[in-house]
């Protein structure tokens, strides 16, 4: 069966069953419907056991990272603990694109999965319009007279929308003809990418958020005075647009575990974790917190850590590093077409990146590291005790899961070796860089730990934007965005590749979220379609019924 007929196949329980789960009451949360609720604001006392699910990095044969730690979350479950999920929404962009959706596949599925990947409770949609509505506001304020001297070609924060279209990465906007009308350039980001994205998690709680909104870089001067939207008076009609977008929604497992899915930032081009609020309630009305951080350790993962525990006061007690054998044999030089074939000489040069992120996670970060294989019929017995020899002879358990296939059933192995780790002593966090160093300084140490670079390079245009940002920026995380497929800035640079200068082109401050984005090498804020978008094979009947989602 299809991952929509495996869904379509299972009875929900009721929400409010599912948050009896948590010890959560009827005042706790308002229904969205049947199976969707919205928390509201709780006094929040974390006190479960966090576990980070990430990767290394991803190929075109897939790592299954979220099928593996919903599966994961059932496992526990299935051990008799109190566990809750917290993972990010999808995005319509990849939905409709190449990637597909984010609740899983098989028997590891979130549900309703339709509804969370097709608008959801309207998030997404919140934030859009509140970003966009800031944007309407600085036109606005140029158009009636230009009161604060913006300089329109010194806008630095965007429109964006919730879709790929490569068509809106460059435009000119107000061109109007209009005799106050000053036609500019403009770009789109994608919404995940936007910085009201990360604004919504990573604040606290209402008055937090308005806070960051305010804060918000919208331009600068033309005598180059820095301007916020507070000084547009815009924070409080952005406030009133997201003010149900900042509550997490809980939804369920297959099998009834509670879910709280919350936000949605990519980690290529955004810092790639569900929310604060919603990590911080998990934690509080769960013994177990399983989330995940998007794509490989090098991006979702540092930024879980560097970014997001920082600025929550939050601590991973394990790391579970999902892989494949598949994966490890592309990263190795094997093509495509060879993954059905044995190939241990392929899996043995995959390893060095396997390796590679395990040290990151150890040796940077000072994290209990536990690697779960997903397994597929076409691995061969001699590359899975390759594979297991080599993370032995560093003390590193490699346990063989099967999410996919049987869902909880198939990570009950996984799930029990989680709990023990996480009864040892929890280690003391660290960091790959310090708060107090500047923003180049911050942006080389990712780049040389946790990547493997040999050192950075600055653009003209970086420069240009480090001068007018760094006075602002004091005690910033960097948010480096770069392509997911490689540790370099090159996707063609498969492996653990040496030697090789990361190229940042520009420094972006997103001053209501804490953080600069540094871009790296050619990737875009606002991705584009694939020849044959997902969208293409989607069908709906007469009747409503869908098909062809996944």
């Amino acid at each position: 069966m299809t991952d929509i007929e495996i869904a379509n196949s299972i009875k929900p329980k009721k929400i409010s069953s599912v948050a009896k789960q948590l010890g959560l009451k009827t005042e706790d949360y308002s229904t969205y419907s049947v199976n969707i609720a919205k928390l509201n604001f709780l006094p929040n006392k974390p006190k479960g056991k966090l576990i980070l699910v990430t990767s290394i990095n991803p190929t075109s044969a897939g790592e299954g990272k979220t099928t593996l730690s919903i599966g994961l979350a059932d496992g526990l479950k299935l051990l008799g603990e109190k566990v809750c999920l917290a993972l990010r929404e999808p995005s319509l962009g990849p939905v409709f694109g190449i990637k597909g959706g984010a609740t899983g596949g098989g028997y590891s599925q979130v549900l309703p999965m339709e509804d969370i990947n097709l608008h959801f409770t309207g998030d997404f949609h919140a934030i859009t319009s509140a970003n966009n509505l800031l944007c309407a506001a600085i036109e606005n304020h140029i158009f009636q007279g230009n009161e604060l001297n913006i300089d329109e070609n010194n806008i630095r924060f965007h429109r964006c929308l919730d879709m790929n279209d490569r068509a809106l990465r460059n435009i000119t906007v107000a061109q109007d003809g209009l005799r106050a009308s000053i036609p500019h350039s403009e770009n789109f980001t994608i919404t995940s990418a936007s910085e009201i994205m990360a604004i919504v998690c990573l604040c606290k709680d209402l008055e937090d958020l308005k806070n960051r909104l305010g804060n918000i870089l919208v331009a600068f001067s033309k005598t180059g005075n820095a301007i916020f939207a507070r000084d547009l008076k815009a924070e409080n009609a952005m406030a009133i647009l997201l003010k149900e977008a900042i509550k997490p929604n809980l939804v369920q497992t297959l099998i009834g575990t509670p879910a709280m899915i919350h936000g949605g930032p990519f980690a290529n081009i955004a810092h790639g974790c569900n929310s604060i609020i919603a990590t911080r309630a998990a934690l509080t009305y769960a013994d177990y917190v399983v989330t995940e951080a998007g794509f490989g350790a090098d991006l979702g993962g540092e930024k879980f850590i560097d970014i997001k525990c920082r600025e929550a006061g939050l601590n991973a007690d394990v790391v579970v590093l999902a892989l494949t054998v598949r994966a490890i044999k592309l990263h190795g030089g094997a093509n495509k077409e060879e993954l059905t074939c044995s190939n241990p000489i392929q899996v043995k040069q995959g390893l060095d990146m396997v390796l590679k992120h395990i040290d990151n996670l150890q040796q940077v970060f000072n994290k209990h590291v536990i690697c779960a294989l997903n397994r597929f019929d076409s691995d061969s017995e001699e590359e899975i005790e390759l594979i297991k020899n080599t993370l032995k002879s560093i003390k590193i358990e490699l346990i063989t899961t099967s999410p996919f296939q049987k869902g909880g059933k198939g990570c009950k192995e996984l799930a029990f070796a989680v709990t023990q780790i996480c009864n040892k002593k929890r280690k003391p966090a660290r960091y790959a860089y310090k708060l107090e160093d500047n923003i180049e300084t911050k942006t080389r140490d990712i780049c040389q730990k946790i990547y493997g670079a040999k050192d950075i390079h600055l653009s003209t245009e970086a420069i240009n934007s480090l001068k007018q940002i760094q006075p602002l920026a004091k005690d910033y995380y960097v948010c480096v965005a770069k392509t997911q497929y490689s540790l370099s800035d090159n996707a063609k640079l498969l492996g653990c590749p040496k030697d090789f200068v990361v190229e940042i082109k520009d420094f972006e401050l997103r001053n209501g979220a804490k953080m600069v984005v540094a871009v790296a090498g050619n990737i875009m804020l606002m991705p584009g379609l694939s020849k044959t978008p997902a969208l293409t094979n989607m069908k709906i009947d007469k009747n409503g019924k869908i098909s062809g989602l996944f």
